[in-house]
């Protein structure tokens, strides 16, 4: 298949109406030079985003990491005729020449979710794998956009920033929680409820990124779907919550969402790589640092710029419903956020 086909297959409009990932904002000669690395390259999610951001013209160093099998995956991705140059990486001595000088780093390490399992029963491996990554990336590249897919995000980022705080780099506008494939999927099913096109379809999504914590603004969709009646909505915004384990109960015990959530990550880094290029308004919904709220972290809308956060943006009107969901989630979301501080502050 041509890389012609896979972009026009691929082409769709972000939510900031900009465009994404393979339409281009610069030609490959003109883009400047952007070193991208993914740790846990080898996995279920890894392998797909590898794909993703070979695609992608903004990557001229492509660095793909993981504790094992990352040569192949390094050689195969590495045969695709795009700009980037790959290399592969594999174990932890490995781990420092992968990430030095890296402009964006996007982890979605660790186990997946597996029926039965909560995002928490992920916590106790994947927050280890996450603090011991950031670790590294602080000592290695400590300037670089940190884009974080590993689960539970709620706790993750939380543990990445203790992490860069005893560092002594963090950088509040540089770390990202990947919340993208959660206003992925209330696009889809919000399109497909209210039978238009989904490829115009906005949708702001708020708050964490598990279970109740996930809350859709469908008051401020655009398109505005007069045809959805209350019940409906909060039907949607239940699927939405609940789309994970959709996936997960459909694999039947051989694995998580890994290629909606690899094509998510790969429009958010693109978006993040847009930002460091000077695009203008480019905005996406991240997990973020934020004040909007009386937590210390929160997703929201966040314009994008050449430091990574420019701007995190309020909430907006929102609906009867969506303030009764703004309250119901944040217990949760507190709790998760200050077990990940809680953890990466263990010695």
């Amino acid at each position: 298949m041509k890389v012609a086909m896979l972009r026009s297959i691929l082409r769709r409009s972000s939510s900031s109406s900009s465009p994404f990932l393979l339409r281009r904002a610069y030609s490959s000669e003109s883009a400047p030079e952007r070193k991208v690395a993914v740790l846990g390259a080898a996995g279920g999610i890894g392998q797909p985003l590898a794909l993703l951001m070979k695609l992608n013209p903004l990557v001229s160093s492509l660095s793909l990491y993981d504790i094992a099998g990352t040569p192949g995956v390094a050689a195969d991705v590495s045969h695709i005729n795009t700009r980037s140059q790959v290399a592969g990486y594999m174990g932890e001595d490995q781990l420092g020449q992968a990430l030095e000088g890296c402009d964006l780093v996007i982890i979605p390490a660790g186990v997946p979710r597996k029926p039965g399992m909560t995002r928490d029963d992920l916590f106790n491996i994947n927050a280890g794998i996450v603090k011991s990554l950031c670790t590294a990336i602080a000592k290695y590249c400590p300037n670089a956009l940190i884009n974080m897919i590993s689960n539970p995000v709620n706790s993750t980022v939380p543990i990445a920033a203790e992490v860069f705080k005893k560092a002594g780099t963090y950088d509040e506008k540089k770390l990202f929680g990947v919340t993208t494939l959660d206003v992925v999927r209330a696009k889809t099913f919000y399109a497909g409820k209210a039978n238009i096109p989904v490829a115009g379809v906005n949708v702001p999504v708020v708050g964490g990124h598990a279970g109740i914590t996930i809350l859709p603004l469908f008051s401020q969709a655009t398109p505005k779907a007069n045809n959805l009646s209350d019940e409906e909505i909060k039907a949607l915004t239940k699927r939405t919550q609940d789309g994970g384990t959709e996936v997960v109960e459909a694999k039947a015990g051989k694995g998580s969402a890994t290629l909606s959530m690899a094509y998510a990550g790969a429009i958010f880094a693109d978006a993040c790589l847009k930002g460091l290029n000077g695009v203008p308004d480019v905005v996406e919904c991240s997990f973020v640092q934020s004040t909007i709220t009386e937590l210390p972290f929160f997703a929201s809308k966040v314009r994008l710029g050449k430091n990574g956060v420019e701007e995190v943006l309020g909430l907006g009107p929102l609906s009867d419903f969506e303030k009764e969901g703004l309250e119901a989630l944040k217990p949760e979301l507190k709790s998760s956020i200050e077990k990940g501080i809680k953890f990466a502050n263990q010695i």
